[in-house]
């Protein structure tokens, strides 16, 4: 933060050469004064004008097959990849999995993500100005910390041939989509491989994978970036521990990159820490690859979504819009804080909506099984029994899309574009933290007067408050028990007292 002082005296001075110089000290300003929009966003402190604001919309073939639309902010019935360029999106990223099928062509779901629906992906993100990055999980399903299985057709081979098979695997998906004229930019060599990938578990075995997807990059074309994907940011140590391993062994790649989840992942000055001692000490581009934040606690689908809990999750915004967009915000600063190596941040599964609404969770299973639009379908118990075999069904991110349950774009989408001049809104409360009373039966029972709120530009305070007499009486009058009383603030937002009436 620039501090006050003599920065007035200067700014007068500069102002006066500019005009000396011809300039208009005014148009310049004006460029980046906050535009006025239905939220508030402060301005990215640093940021690259190649920064790259990415999303990755895996799931989005899937979900259309499934009957799902896509509208502008107009309302209008408009391509997704179009909306997302218009919000300031300028890079999508895709997963691809090897054979994401069984034995009689059934999906396993998480959008089918094959190297078919990646082409279809990278066509048209490259149709609106934005480039792909590519994704291998190189697995048949999700790979993720807790799995990291080889694809069905690797199961058998020797780790020489899984070598080869792994390198040729890479080239031909990436000439494949080259020739289709998409515009790659970066390629991911795994996701999320903090201890395993296509099925090995040894570190050394591990940098030799790696780097036959980082040879097979760029025999392709030597100017795509490789990145290697890692995450638990918040373990002391770790980033650190795998970027040396990654340089002992010599690992050939571009950019160390990271999940980060604020439910999970710890603060926003460790993140900027981590990397930047990965960028400073190892000279690599450092970025996040997966990021999210819940607008609504609202489930839209009938499947139990993954955020908010009631524990085990660490929640410091509101979960509504605005809460999602400073969060979005705030990963974005921390990545830029790193300096010139924080490249970009990508958001996960923006698009992730509902196929249909909760009421009708018979038909939703039914697109779910048919198209692949659910997180998993039971076909793919077969190849992940214990966690897809078990817990299959639909988008447990719902609530943390980008888009609101019937497609429509959140004004949280636009922090892409906002974080380079940031945006103003009218003050209002965005959020009110309901209370909690314990009161002593014949005692002295009152509910507090005010209570405490966010506003929409972050700030805390309190508000005068205004409950149900009539309901707090009877709860009175009644006793020993647990009761909920209703207030309303100015402005008429609702908040709720939880009172448990002890004897």
């Amino acid at each position: 933060m620039r501090k006050r002082g003599r920065y007035p005296t200067l700014l007068a001075v500069f102002c006066a050469l500019m005009v000396v110089l011809g300039e208009r000290p005014a148009e310049a300003g004006a460029a980046s004064a906050p535009v006025k929009a239905d939220i508030f966003v402060k301005k990215v402190d640093g940021i690259d004008k190649d920064f790259i604001k990415g999303v990755d919309v895996s799931s989005v073939i899937a979900l259309e097959q499934s009957g799902v639309e896509f509208y502008n902010e107009s309302g209008k019935q408009q391509d997704i990849f179009k909306t997302l360029q218009e919000a300031g999106v300028n890079y999508v990223r895709v997963r691809v999995w090897h054979d994401p099928y069984d034995r009689k062509g059934h999906g396993y779901g998480g959008g089918n993500s094959d190297l078919e629906k990646a082409v279809q992906i990278g066509k048209r993100a490259t149709a609106n100005g934005m480039k792909l990055l590519v994704d291998f999980h190189y697995s048949d399903f999700w790979a993720d910390p807790a799995k990291q299985k080889a694809p069905k057709a690797w199961a058998n081979l020797s780790f020489e041939d899984k070598k080869r098979a792994l390198y040729q695997y890479t080239k031909e998906s990436l000439e494949t989509m080259r020739k289709e004229g998409i515009d790659i930019g970066m390629v991911q060599v795994g996701n999320e491989t903090n201890g395993g990938m296509a099925g090995e578990k040894d570190w050394s075995k591990m940098c030799e994978l790696f780097n036959e997807g980082s040879r097979a990059v760029r025999d392709v074309d030597s100017n795509v970036l490789v990145a290697l994907h890692f995450t638990n940011p918040e373990t002391p140590g770790r980033y650190e521990a795998i970027a040396e391993t990654l340089d002992r062994n010599g690992v050939d790649y571009d950019v160390f990159s990271s999940s980060y989840y604020p439910f999970w992942h710890g603060t926003l000055a460790n993140l900027t820490s981590v990397l930047k001692h990965v960028a400073d000490h190892y000279g690599k581009k450092v970025m996040v690859a997966e990021t999210s934040y819940t607008y609504t606690a609202e489930d839209g689908d009938g499947h139990e979504n993954t955020a908010p809990k009631d524990s085990g999750q660490t929640l410091h915004y509101p979960v509504t819009v605005q809460g999602q967009a400073h969060a979005v915000r705030d990963v974005i600063q921390a990545v830029a804080d790193v300096g010139d190596a924080g490249i970009g941040v990508f958001y996960w599964e923006p698009a992730w909506i509902p196929v249909g609404p909760a009421h009708q969770l018979q038909k939703n299973k039914t697109l779910w099984e048919t198209y692949g639009s659910g997180w998993a379908t039971s076909y793919a118990a077969e190849y992940d029994p214990e966690d897809a075999g078990k817990w299959f069904g639909g988008s447990a991110v719902d609530n943390q899309a980008l888009f609101d349950f019937n497609g429509r774009p959140l004004p949280s989408l636009n922090v892409f574009q906002y974080v380079d001049t940031g945006a103003v809104a009218r003050l209002s409360i965005d959020e009110i933290k309901d209370v909690s009373i314990n009161a002593v039966s014949g005692g002295n029972i009152s509910l507090p007067e005010s209570v405490k709120v966010t506003y929409n530009n972050g700030d805390e305070g309190s508000a005068v408050v205004t409950w149900d007499q009539k309901a707090l009486k009877r709860a009175i009058k009644k006793g020993v028990g647990e009761y909920v009383i209703e207030g309303v603030v100015k402005g008429g937002k609702t908040v709720l007292a939880h009172l448990k009436i002890l004897c």
